[in-house]
């Protein structure tokens, strides 16, 4: 985002919540307004907030905290308006069409959206609609395409290899075979990777 051409955008999160979501609208809203200048607008709910219009100014005061806050404070929805083209009740307008129109209405030069596949490809379709669209990569899974590692991957990694750590003893107690499912939609790198650091006999992936 060049500061000669973006002076106002407007930050979302989109899909299911993850590990690091707000420090990384900390990290983002922080560097655009200290290093650039750049005002941040905060979208609620996703593109359900964008589509109805529910926007605020974000100021210093509401990125206290955020570090080590879980989920999002822009609060999150799985709304695909490219998907779903049913008119807004209060506007009357196709979502992508009511898109159009708040991203006019609140002077956004651009619009950062974090969020997993979904999230990204209806950014990607934004752009494609003529709007400056940045997508930040957020899943568990890690499967994002050309991303090396997506933020929220390394917590959930994390709490899964605690978990097999954990239960290691209860398996040895009892001589047991313990049998471990870990998220990660269409893709095995949470599963391989917590296997590894668990020291797990048998890794099955996708």
């Amino acid at each position: 985002m060049a500061s000669s051409k973006v002076k106002t955008f407007g930050i979302l999160t989109s899909g299911g919540d993850a590990p690091g979501l707000n420090a990384a609208i900390r990290a983002v809203c922080r560097t655009a307004k200290i290093q650039y200048g750049m005002q941040a607008i905060g979208i609620r709910n996703g593109y359900r907030g964008l589509v109805q219009g529910d926007m605020f100014q974000l100021s210093p005061d509401n990125l206290v905290g955020l570090l080590t806050a879980g989920g999002t404070i822009l609060g999150t929805a799985r709304d695909k308006p490219f998907k779903n083209p049913r008119p807004d009740p209060a506007s009357g307008l196709l979502p992508v069409e009511a898109i159009k129109e708040n991203y006019k209405k609140w002077n956004l030069d651009a619009l950062v959206c974090l969020g997993g596949n979904g999230t990204n490809t209806t950014a990607s379709l934004l752009a494609q609609e003529g709007l400056n669209v940045i997508g930040l990569p957020k899943t568990i899974d890690n499967d994002i395409v050309k991303t090396d590692m997506t933020f929220g991957f390394h917590t959930a990694l994390d709490v899964a290899t605690d978990a097999i750590d954990r239960i290691h003893t209860t398996a040895h107690s009892h001589s047991r075979i313990m049998v471990i499912e870990v998220m990660g939609h269409k893709a095995g790198w949470l599963g391989l990777y917590s296997g590894i650091a668990g020291g797990g006999d048998v890794i099955l992936i996708p």
